[in-house]
């Protein structure tokens, strides 16, 4: 039985004069009274188990947008349902309202949407609904849960997108869809044309100038179908929050316009989430339906509180392709204890690869580093600075076995490691 407001109220207008006049019969027959009418009450309620329940959910959403789930109630009893439905959804899926007021008459269906704006990425899940029905005299009532389970996806933010843009306008120059053309390492020939003054000589087709008698010089562009490998920690240092953003966000921010810009560059693209095992794994996708499988595959995956098996990677990176790839490693370097796996595993990779560790950083570590007004103050500068120093160290440890370092805020990161992705396209050595 669910005691409602009015049925406390009516107990304690009674019990108190019966109480203070001291008469123990009063006080009895009035208690039984209560009971009497509550229990009618409970019994004239309309049952609440009689109730069909369904939800009507939307698809796919990204973080921080907003969305509306739908509840439909049927009532397949004899009686009017009055009371109060409560829609259980977890905190972070940022639901608005999760009780309503409900009257259903027999035989019909009662609806209420619910607009969702989750910010946590990953399935945002209801299980229950709780319907309390209340009888006629609004003393009592009867209670009951339904099993309802719902999901509704959340896809990464990937906010880094409007980056993309500028970066395509670089690459088309590089790609020599304008007058900018290059020569190295990794390029290919595009076409001939005449030579003009400031032109490197090295480019100078010998025979096709005899051809012509004129000077002609051959064009480079960008070599394609080259392999983009990223792999991405997901062990227990992508927990860790900066700027109120999961390291593990920021991970796939940077995978995501790296994998954007690949793409489009006509290079092959493959994703590996791992820390003690294999979480998410993207390959062979390309074009459109890279993108879409890449936030599909990230969605789910949160960080897992263990330390990252670094040494099952470069095994991982060879089951992906064997041929010379830019490998994307997507994770911390904080501290040179947690980076010694790391470190053993990078030499493996750079003998073969083109090797890229990439780590967001804490931009209030530079602030707090200059703060120094108070005795607090100072210890956390020196904690501050002591992080920083860390970090400096394990990135020269990884330049030493043959991996660039690209680190920046959450903001910055997935912009830096684009740019350095092109770099290598304009000196010709992906």
């Amino acid at each position: 039985m669910a005691v409602t407001g009015w049925f406390v109220a009516l107990v304690a207008l009674g019990v108190v004069p019966i109480v203070a006049t001291g008469s123990a019969w009063a006080l009895v027959g009035w208690l039984v009274l209560v009971l009497a009418l509550g229990g009618l009450d409970v019994a004239l309620a309309a049952s609440p188990r009689l109730l069909r329940i369904r939800r009507e959910l939307p698809g796919p959403v990204r973080l921080g947008e907003t969305t509306s789930a739908e509840l439909v109630v049927v009532n397949e009893g004899r009686r009017t349902l009055r009371g109060v439905v409560r829609d259980a959804w977890q905190p972070s899926a940022g639901a608005s309202v999760t009780r309503r007021a409900l009257v259903v008459r027999p035989g019909r269906a009662w609806r209420a949407t619910t607009t969702l704006t989750p910010f946590r990425r990953g399935e945002r899940r209801a299980e229950e609904v709780t319907v309390r029905s209340i009888g006629p005299l609004r003393l009592a009532g009867r209670q009951a849960g339904h099993a309802v389970p719902g999901v509704v996806r959340v896809l990464p933010r990937f906010s880094s997108r409007r980056h993309l843009p500028s970066r395509l306008a670089r690459l088309r120059e590089l790609d020599g869809r304008t007058s900018v053309m290059i020569r190295g390492q990794g390029t290919e020939f595009d076409s001939l044309r005449e030579y003009v003054r400031g032109d490197d000589v090295r480019s100078i087709d010998w025979r096709a100038t005899a051809r012509r008698s004129d000077l002609v010089v051959r064009t480079w562009r960008p070599e394609r179908d080259r392999r983009v490998v990223i792999v991405v920690d997901s062990g227990r240092t992508s927990a860790a929050r900066i700027e109120d953003e999961p390291r593990l966000d920021t991970a796939f921010e940077s995978a995501l316009l790296l994998g954007a810009l690949a793409s489009r560059a006509g290079d092959h693209v493959d994703l590996v989430v791992v820390d003690r095992r294999v979480r998410g794994r993207v390959q062979g996708a390309t074009g459109a339906a890279l993108l879409s499988t890449m936030v599909e595959t990230m969605a789910p995956i949160e960080p897992e509180l263990v330390e990252t098996d670094w040494s099952t990677v470069p095994g991982l990176v060879r089951s992906v392709t064997t041929q010379r790839s830019l490998v994307v490693l997507v994770t911390p370097v904080d501290s040179p204890g947690s980076a010694r796996s790391l470190l053993a595993a990078v030499p493996q990779l750079s003998q073969r690869h083109l090797v890229v560790v990439a780590s967001v950083t804490d931009p209030d570590l530079a602030v707090a580093a200059v703060t120094r007004t108070n005795r607090d103050e100072v210890y956390r500068a020196a904690a501050a600075e002591r992080a920083r120093l860390d970090v400096a160290r394990v990135a020269a440890a990884l330049g030493q076995v043959g991996a660039d370092v690209v680190s920046g805020s959450p903001a910055d990161l997935p912009p830096a490691l684009a740019d350095r992705y092109l770099a290598y396209k304009a000196a010709g050595r992906l």
